[in-house]
């Protein structure tokens, strides 16, 4: 009965090899956009709380909070360590590299710096 409602013509069960491809493109495509938001945002997070927390707690904090799955979870926290790691490395290696995270456009600029600084500062004063 249903064979009547929905022939195969129409609907192919099986996609063509070509259809396949575009489809698994296309999923790639929104997968990286989607763990690319989860960065910036796990960015923005630990730029929020460098007061509070340090920027590992932070980050396990976001992926907690958001619920993220394993796989996802993983390359999140470790591309959020790669952008933090981007200040630690000497610039003139990082700058034969790659471009900096400030000049990447889109992205806020961070300032764990200023934060880490404060509370320096504030434990100096204690």
């Amino acid at each position: 009965m249903l064979g009547r409602l929905f022939p195969e013509t129409l609907f192919p069960r099986k996609l063509t090899p070509s259809a396949e491809k575009r489809l698994r493109l296309a999923q790639a495509r929104a997968e990286e956009a989607i763990i690319r938001a989860h960065v910036d945002n796990a960015l923005m997070f630990v730029d929020m709380l460098a007061e509070d927390l340090s920027f590992d707690r932070a980050i396990d904090s976001y992926v907690r909070v958001m619920g993220l799955p394993e796989p996802m979870a993983s390359v999140v926290a470790t591309r959020t360590l790669v952008v933090l790691g981007e200040d630690l490395v000497p610039y003139r290696r990082r700058a034969q590299e790659a471009p900096r995270a400030e000049e990447t456009p889109g992205r806020p600029p961070l300032r764990l710096n200023d934060a880490s600084e404060a509370r320096f500062r504030a434990v100096r004063r204690a």
